[in-house]
């Protein structure tokens, strides 16, 4: 029997599976397709084999675990981004499993390797005065450092995802009454989120620059295409490190695009904001997902400690009533 040829699998899986019968997003897409280059790279050096060559038994659960291991602690990838890159290679295997039966067993093994577990902590946000020193940071005398103010003071305000704020157009931005921001998210669900005046009036200054057709898009690098999600990360990392000379917190804060989001959410929650509305704006497929700004919300915990009646007992010094138990006391 033909040994199952990898190259012809992941591109029936690509085009077909993911692009024509499941209608994925562009951004499953591309995670799926990092996955696969990495792994791809990964198998040549560890096989000898260059990827046009590679067969389905070749892709074994030790060498998918040596890959896992490879993103930990060569690529420093945490292990929830671990689980991310296992979850795409178990949705081609559970393909593979359809057209190529005869491997089932290979499959199965690779299949069952499971995530790896990890610590939850509890969320990362700005507060005002950070907020503030990041929206200074850029330097509008400039068309870039108004473009990056523009963009970062959209995902403080609106909570979209890196990939959305990519993904604006000119045409997503409506200024009149109702001014809003429309972009489509996980799940292809579109959703529209309010902007307030303060935030209408830079974006219409910067459009009045920008200029361009409503298919443009809102935020452009200089080459005038879209900024791809790495270069999002590029500026918010940049403007993160000026704004920690005005504001010492932050050097205790990594900021990325998604803790911008985070702050967002943190901003609706102590404004009194429902978590049902919350998740409705952030584009959360449940309300549950919102129980997070609640555990990391240290505000909120003080104030339901202060609604606690205080305890009337005095306190009291713990002394042993034995030699032997003061001196295991005091190791």
């Amino acid at each position: 029997m033909k040994p199952a040829d990898l190259a012809r699998l992941l591109e029936a899986f690509f085009l077909d599976r993911l692009i024509r019968q499941k209608r994925v997003s562009p951004y499953t897409v591309a995670s799926y397709r990092d996955t696969f280059r990495l792994l791809l790279a990964f198998a040549e050096r560890q096989l000898g084999k260059p990827p046009s060559a590679l067969r389905l038994a070749d892709m074994d659960a030790p060498l998918i675990g040596s890959f896992l291991d490879y993103v930990e602690k060569e690529r420093g990838n945490s292990a929830r981004s671990r689980n991310v890159r296992l979850a795409a290679i178990r949705s081609f295997f559970r393909y593979a499993a359809l057209q190529e039966p005869t491997h089932a067993g290979l499959i199965q093994r690779v299949l069952a390797m499971p995530n790896k577990r990890f610590e939850r902590r509890p969320i990362d946000f700005l507060v005002g005065p950070e907020i503030d020193a990041l929206l200074q940071a850029p330097d509008r005398n400039s068309w870039s450092g108004r473009r990056d103010h523009a963009l970062l003071l959209v995902a403080v305000e609106t909570g979209l995802r890196c990939s959305e704020l990519a993904g604006l157009k000119v045409e997503s931005i409506v200024l009149d009454r109702g001014a809003h921001v429309r972009c489509l998210g996980k799940g292809r669900k579109e959703r529209c989120t309010p902007l307030r005046k303060s935030t209408v009036a830079v974006l219409r200054s910067w459009l009045r620059e920008h200029g361009g057709d409503p298919a443009d898009p809102l935020f452009p690098n200089a080459r005038r295409t879209h900024l791809s999600p790495d270069g999002i990360e590029y500026i918010v990392a940049k403007h993160v490190a000026l704004a920690k000379r005005h504001c010492s917190s932050l050097e205790r804060k990594r900021v990325t695009p998604h803790v911008l989001r985070h702050t967002a959410a943190m901003e609706l929650l102590k404004s009194g904001v429902d978590r049902a509305l919350i998740a409705l704006c952030l584009g959360h497929e449940s309300v549950e997902t919102t129980q997070m700004y609640l555990a990391a919300d240290l505000a909120l915990k003080e104030k339901a400690l202060a609604r606690m009646s205080p305890r009337r007992a005095q306190p009291r010094r713990y002394r042993p009533a034995d030699r032997l138990l003061a001196f295991l006391k005091s190791l």
